[in-house]
């Protein structure tokens, strides 16, 4: 078993293991209600009040599985309301730390009068009547009110999750998400989830007939250096291809092309946000439009390398591997389909492999040869990345541009920066965004998120080419 933050995670990967074993011996459909025993044998439940709830939300994640691909028109964002009913209502809730006290002073506060006294002269909340203000928090001397935030609510800071009124159970607000998958991670009862694109995978590998009808490349995002840390990431690449992958490329490549282009664009019309993140690009087209003409025209590294890799074989096929749910919704961007065909997660990545019985210790190692990044183009999967890269095409290419460059993580500090940004006065030129804490390392299908795997990744960036554009060159002009 692979080492998982969480149990939920663990879950996830059980799921999903079983169901690729199934496709392969071709009975998916007829051991449907067989695969929850398996995960779940019994007779006494682990995780639920019953076994039989426990298979039950088992097969709700069979379904999103197996019932999705990337061409469909709908959030990659999933709730499970089976799954999401053991988790209390939010909002402002009265501890055992009220006195009973005579003043009453939350219940003055109150705007809407809906604090009444029990027995013990406890307060009470009437929850039908309650707009969670918080005024009677405030007003409490004995700070026994508390604000109970779920936590998909707290860990979503664009306000996109709300109980359903009449389950209680959460829902998604299509208008406000932004892909960006914190609810995933955060939700302690995994009945948040992200759509499955594990079927059309392994669909576009068998129909590829070896390579031979086309070519499959997988592409893997830079933060694949701070994952898989017990085997060697040349014995990652052996196991895609022993997947039935024909080739492995690095979307470090692409963010060395799009290092290029953006640092060109930023001289250009020397005011500039990032595009790389595509959680942190829709944030500003849904919450601040206004900035939305400052978004780079360069595409994502994923896109970038993929739009690369099918300059020189037209027909391939492309799928990228990653920590990100939001790279799920970019795909279908017009301008990014015709490139990219699939995406899957480290997650469902170590759950194939598995499956497969692939024993990563024992391969030799690959390369990335051909399709390989540059240490700073590795550097992207840390906030802050980007940043360096520009600053270093410039200076390889002696171009006299002072940039005044902020880079920020984390949707709170994402929203304080583009306030800023929108300021006329502000003096920021470069606004570099990643919706997730840390960058694409903090994202939420990495298979860890401890503090060593980042030094990982920092000892894997490092190993690689330091020039960006002789990187690229070097690149584009090898034969195939």
């Amino acid at each position: 078993m692979p080492n998982f933050d969480t149990r939920v995670q663990e879950l996830r990967y059980k799921v999903l293991k079983e169901i690729i074993k199934h496709i392969d011996k071709g009975d998916l459909y007829e051991s449907f209600y067989d695969i929850p025993k398996d995960v779940m044998p019994g007779p006494k439940p682990t995780m639920r009040c019953c076994i039989y709830k426990e298979r039950a939300i088992i097969e709700e994640r069979i379904k999103i599985a197996i019932s999705h691909n990337s061409t469909m028109d709908e959030n990659v964002i999933k709730v499970i309301p089976i799954a999401c009913d053991e988790c209390p209502l939010g909002g402002y809730t009265v501890s055992d730390a009220c006195r009973g006290c005579i003043a009453h002073r939350c219940s003055e506060a109150c705007p809407k009068k809906c604090i009444t006294f029990d027995g013990n002269l406890r307060a009470k909340i009437d929850k039908s009547q309650c707009v969670n203000c918080g005024m009677c928090a405030k007003a409490c001397p004995y700070s026994a009110i508390e604000n109970r935030i779920r936590p998909c609510e707290r860990a979503c800071k664009q306000k996109a999750i709300s109980p359903n009124p009449e389950t209680n159970a959460a829902q998604i607000n299509d208008e406000k998400c932004i892909h960006c998958g914190a609810c995933v991670y955060t939700c302690p009862f995994g009945a948040i989830v992200d759509v499955s694109y594990i079927t059309e995978v392994m669909d576009i590998l068998k129909k590829s007939e070896n390579n031979t009808k086309y070519k499959v490349f997988a592409v893997v995002a830079p933060s694949i250096g701070g994952n898989f840390v017990e085997y060697k990431n040349g014995q990652i690449i052996a196991a895609l291809k022993k997947l039935g992958f024909y080739d492995v490329a690095e979307a470090a490549l692409g963010a060395d092309i799009v290092s290029l282009s953006e640092s060109e664009e930023l001289v250009e019309r020397g005011r500039l946000t990032s595009s790389c993140c595509p959680a942190f690009a829709l944030y500003i087209r849904k919450f601040f439009p206004e900035l939305a003409k400052y978004i780079s025209s360069s595409p994502s590294p994923m896109s970038a390398v993929s739009q690369f890799i099918k300059g020189k074989h037209p027909n391939a096929k492309v799928i990228f591997i990653g920590p990100c749910t939001a790279k799920k919704s970019e795909i279908k961007h017009p301008n990014v389909r015709p490139f990219v065909d699939s995406a899957l997660t480290f997650e469902e990545l170590q759950a194939f492999i598995d499956a497969r019985d692939i024993k990563v210790a024992e391969l030799p190692e690959d390369t990335y040869g051909k399709y390989g990044g540059s240490s700073f183009g590795r550097g992207f999967a840390k906030c802050g990345g980007l940043s360096s890269a520009v600053n270093e095409v410039l200076k390889e290419k002696n171009i006299d541009f002072k940039v005044n460059g902020q880079a920020v993580d984390g949707m709170e500090n994402v929203k304080k920066a583009l306030m800023a940004f929108k300021n006329p006065k502000s003096e920021i030129n470069f606004l570099e965004g990643m919706a997730c804490e840390g960058g694409c390392i903090g994202g939420p299908c990495n298979l860890q998120h401890q503090i060593r795997n980042k030094l990982i990744l920092d000892k894997y960036s490092a190993v690689a080419d330091k020039n960006i554009e002789e990187n690229v060159k070097v690149k584009a002009g090898k034969n195939e």
